[in-house]
């Protein structure tokens, strides 16, 4: 599942969680492993930030989950990226839910998912002082 921005109920990740473990072969997980990215107050290189705003490629994004749902022991993999609007230092920037069977995959599975993500289906602009 793939939450795009929703005005009606604010996605959290005790949600996410709460619909992974909802999942009809949950009883197969022993792990579910969680990113909350958020807006840092410095680039990389430590230049001051004042925000930035997240371009999401939705297209590429459900071929990505598409992808990684499909691996060795993975039950279900959501995302929910604030995406086309301003964000301050400190804002959730992106949640990523990875349930599974065991560590290796989920670790596995995460850390792919979340840099494909990051580098094929966003684009982040960083507003500086």
């Amino acid at each position: 599942m793939v939450e795009k921005n929703r005005t009606d109920s604010p996605v959290t990740l005790e949600k996410m969680v709460a619909d992974v473990k909802a999942h009809p072969r949950f009883s197969e997980a022993g792990m579910i492993l969680a990113h909350n990215g958020v807006v840092r107050e410095t680039t990389r290189d430590g230049k001051p930030v004042t925000g930035l705003e997240i371009d999401v490629d939705h297209d590429r994004l459900e071929q990505i989950l598409a992808k990684e749902r499909t691996r060795p022991g993975i039950l279900d993999i959501q995302v929910h990226i604030r995406g086309n609007q301003p964000l301050s230092v400190g804002d959730d920037v992106m949640f990523l839910v990875v349930a599974g069977n065991i560590r290796e995959n989920v670790i596995a599975a995460l850390t792919d998912t979340l840099n494909q993500i990051k580098a094929g289906a966003t684009r982040k602009t960083q507003f500086f002082e």
